[in-house]
């Protein structure tokens, strides 16, 4: 099939930016989204032109490192899927395809697609680890914990800091993200002894990053590649003011 693609080119954090048209022809159903823009790259390097920067990975809907709108979307229009594992089956031929950076004040464009997401690593610097003393592992039965809590702590574990919750955003918020650092370790025994100061320093540090303030549009939510509930910002807000209190 042949697209019309409209991509965001921008040489760099000062520079100005805007959508360039190009067209790609003969892209197979069986492509992935990268994969479609790995032909296109390939053909713009052919001509002597700049290719179109672009952040990945694993390409396998696991590193997170895939940051890209589409169309409007974050990771586009495939429900609970990272862009790396969009593949063009999901788009008919002559359609007219918008490809944007995340869009947000704490994730400034570096080049193109690529965007300086280094904000969410300060925010996990911040307190989103557990403190153990070295040595041999204990034993993975030592502390016995609930079925239902460790299934709860994994679905939050499973957030790979992608940033689409940010792009998502009306304010631009990373509670969904930060929420889900704070809400695994806060439901398991090993997070317990630092659980008040851990949330206590990550909030401080998303604000201080300059993400806006969550305000349950749920946005978030829709467009997270792993399906992490909001339940995990509800989580951090309890953890929140408890800590205050306390």
């Amino acid at each position: 099939m042949n697209l019309h693609l409209k991509i965001w080119r921008q040489e760099g954090p000062d520079q100005p930016g805007k959508l360039v048209d190009y067209n790609v022809k003969d892209v197979s159903t069986d492509m992935s989204f990268l994969e479609m823009l790995d032909v296109l790259n390939e053909e713009l390097i052919q001509k002597g032109e700049r290719p179109i920067e672009f952040e990945h990975d694993c390409r396998e809907g696991i590193c997170g490192s895939c940051s890209m709108v589409v169309n409007g979307i974050a990771h586009g229009p495939q429900h609970k899927t990272a862009v790396c594992q969009l593949h063009m089956r999901h788009f008919k031929d002559g359609d007219t395809i918008y490809i944007e950076p995340w869009r947000s004040r704490a994730f400034p464009i570096i080049k193109d697609l690529v965007t300086d997401r280094s904000a969410f690593d300060r925010i996990q610097q911040a307190g989103g680890y557990i403190s153990v003393n070295t040595g041999a592992a204990p034993d993975a039965n030592t502390i016995p914990i609930g079925k239902e809590v460790s299934d709860k702590a994994f679905d939050f574990a499973a957030c790979i800091g992608c940033g689409a919750c940010v792009a998502a955003c009306p304010n631009s918020s990373a509670a969904l993200f930060t929420g889900a650092k704070i809400a695994h370790l806060a439901l398991l025994p090993q997070g317990q002894p630092e659980k008040r100061k851990r949330v206590l320093a990550m909030v401080e540090q998303m604000e201080t990053e300059g993400f806006g303030d969550c305000s349950n549009h749920a946005e978030c939510e829709a467009v997270c590649p792993k399906g992490i509930s909001i339940e995990a910002i509800a989580l951090m807000r309890r953890e929140y003011f408890k800590a205050l209190f306390k």
